[in-house]
């Protein structure tokens, strides 16, 4: 038996690895997508005041901070009984808009689409960013300005661009003024206009690759997203959960997850294994992000994403393979903008009713301990990547005793493990295995957009990712570094 280490997969967030096992006739046994880094932030939150963990839990990943800084605070809202105002759900929910904008931009222009511009098998010196600035400057700058009106929406909003302090319990800490209304309404009309451009370069690339979307992590699995009466929804609302065949199986609310999902430890990944509780491991298998969004959806109102997304449903329906969350991903960042001008064209945005305060003062940590009661809170969100939930549980006084998260990576954690595996199966035979076939289990994980700090709370993400040869005997024969 060999080992086959593909180490580290490039061009994700964070650092992993992608292990096969080829039998001694050169057929593939076994194949895992390896998470190597160490958990951290959910101890960290032990001890700390609750109304602390919506500055805190930002520092978990600097790409989807917003979304961890607005589930920390809706799981805060609970803790204290408070019922956010309009306006401030409105601000919330921008800067989470905000954040789609910046993140699926970064993702699809420079993470994903070199796999499609330039070709799964090319030259991988140029299969990068640097390859889409040579080849198609006027994409990247279209990439560049779009990530950058995302980032001036979540600062403006958020207090700043990266780990934004706005969002407190009981709603915003300050709101926005009718000048920089105007300038971000601006803004998201313009990045209405540079999606359009970039989305009629990519929708060839899914005509041009669709053999590749057909081969590459073949996964059938439920779905789960919020849901907003039927239309896609990011911020707010119960989860839907789907089996393959778009059927609803439960909805529920955040409260409420641990009825429905459970996680499992696998010896290969510090990354856990969430599953359906009442279906099982691994038969409970489902999905979240930006494909299963759009499965759960039924429908999208907003005019330009709506267009796009009957498209899409019209060639795929209830879609399963994997390439596909890229498409989807574009869809979706059609949606972020053209919502973001919902909201700055509403002057309810400009509000000045934005928190609700406290009844009573908070008991000191003292008093806390003395009293023995608990509270709990939990906010659910949608962070780019899927399903982000928060959870909570305090003293009287507020202070974490106990911190729970479950994050949109490690929900596709499966579905990234048997795709690898499925893939491996079918294209690998023999121990010599090209570079291009290496790039194309990781295309795999990579359409996935992976947040390995978010998913294991890392404190740092220095574990490499690799793939190392070894004989029958266990004695390592080739080690790649990709």
């Amino acid at each position: 038996m060999k080992n086959i280490e593909i180490s580290p997969v490039s061009r994700i967030e964070g650092h992993a690895k992608i292990t096969v096992q080829v039998d001694d006739a050169g057929n593939v046994a076994d194949a895992h997508f390896h998470v190597m880094e160490i958990r951290g932030f959910e101890k960290f939150l032990e001890g700390a005041a609750v109304e602390e963990a919506p500055r805190i839990t930002p520092r978990i990943c600097g790409i989807c901070q917003t979304a961890h800084h607005l589930a920390s605070a809706k799981a805060t809202d609970m803790v204290f009984g408070l019922e956010i105002p309009e306006t401030a759900k409105k601000l919330r929910e921008l800067m989470l808009l905000g954040q789609y904008i910046h993140s699926h931009s970064l993702h699809f222009y420079f993470l994903g689409a070199p796999d499609l511009v330039m070709g799964p098998e090319s030259d991988p010196a140029m299969r990068n960013v640097v390859g889409i600035l040579k080849s198609n400057p006027d994409l990247a700058m279209m990439a560049i300005k779009t990530r950058k009106i995302g980032q001036a929406i979540t600062g403006v909003v958020g207090g700043k661009p990266i780990s934004p302090v706005t969002a407190i319990p009981g709603g915003q800490s300050r709101g926005i003024t009718a000048e920089q209304q105007a300038e971000l309404l601006s803004e998201a009309k313009n990045a209405i206009n540079l999606i359009e451009q970039g989305v009629e370069v990519a929708k060839p690339l899914f005509a041009q690759y669709s053999e590749a979307i057909e081969a590459l992590g073949p996964v059938e699995s439920h779905f789960g997203a919020l849901t907003n009466g039927g239309s896609i929804e990011f911020y707010d609302g119960p989860a839907k959960i789907i089996d393959k065949s778009g059927n609803q199986v439960y909805e529920f609310a955040a409260a409420d997850y641990l009825d429905y999902i459970e996680e499992k430890v696998q010896p290969w990944s510090y990354l856990k294994f969430p599953y359906l509780k009442q279906i099982g491991f691994p038969e409970g298998n489902y999905r979240v992000g930006p494909l299963a969004r759009l499965n759960v959806a039924d429908s999208i109102p907003t005019e330009k994403a709506s267009a796009l997304y009957g498209e899409y449903k019209d060639q795929y329906g209830v879609a399963q393979n994997a390439l596909l969350y890229h498409y989807a991903r574009l869809i979706e960042l059609m949606y972020a903008a053209e919502r973001a001008v919902q909201l700055l064209e509403d002057d309810s945005i400009t509000g000045t009713d934005l928190r609700q305060q406290l009844s009573e003062p908070l008991l000191t940590k003292e008093e806390a301990e003395a009293s023995g009661e608990t509270k709990r809170g939990v906010g659910m969100i949608e962070a780019t990547r899927g399903i982000l939930i928060h959870d909570y549980e305090t003293d009287a006084g507020g202070f974490i005793k106990r911190a729970n998260l479950i994050v949109s990576t490690g929900q596709n954690n499966l579905s990234m493990d048997i795709g690898v595996r499925e893939t491996a199966k079918q294209m690998i035979h023999g121990e010599e295995v090209s570079e291009g076939l290496k790039n194309k289990l990781e295309m795999i994980v990579r359409a996935y957009d992976p947040c390995l700090s978010c998913a294991t709370h890392a404190i740092d993400g220095s574990s490499p990712l690799q793939v190392d040869i070894y004989d029958s005997e266990g004695q390592l024969l080739k080690k790649h570094l990709l």
